[in-house]
């Protein structure tokens, strides 16, 4: 059983969700395990992990709608807006996703469906670096 770990960084370009399904897959390549798991670990709070459809872009812009109308940027809902009136609206969007992932590996591959993607959802208004912490654990 072997492990390994790599950082992705993410550059956004404000709300949104952007896949890095083909970065992944390129380590994976380059650590040459055949099976195993894979754990994504998104280390901010204002952010979110997210396995969604990669085929038709309808549905990533109709997510990040239907969140924006879920969580609305309207400061006289919110305490914390020391940060903008995107603040608190991207913290709950990232309470109500997920912050990590585990993914099966089989073949060398992440096992995804033939329309998945691996995507981080930027809850912010404004570009961000992104941190994704990859943890590898196979043979």
């Amino acid at each position: 059983m072997r492990q390994a770990q790599h950082e992705f960084i993410i550059e956004t370009h404000g709300q949104g969700l952007y896949e890095f399904t083909r970065e992944v897959e390129q380590w994976l390549r380059q650590e040459g395990l055949a099976q195993g798991l894979l754990c994504l670990f998104c280390r901010h709070s204002s952010a979110s992990l997210l396995i969604q459809e990669n085929a038709d872009p309808d549905v990533v812009h109709d997510l990040r709608d239907f969140f924006s109308r879920l969580a609305p940027e309207d400061a006289s809902l919110y305490r914390h807006t020391s940060e903008g009136t995107d603040d608190m609206p991207a913290h709950i969007r990232a309470a109500l996703t997920q912050t990590s992932l585990t993914i099966p590996i089989v073949q060398g591959r992440v096992a995804l469906g033939a329309w998945q993607g691996i995507y981080v959802f930027e809850h912010r208004d404004r570009p961000h670096r992104r941190h994704v912490l990859g943890h590898l654990l196979g043979e």
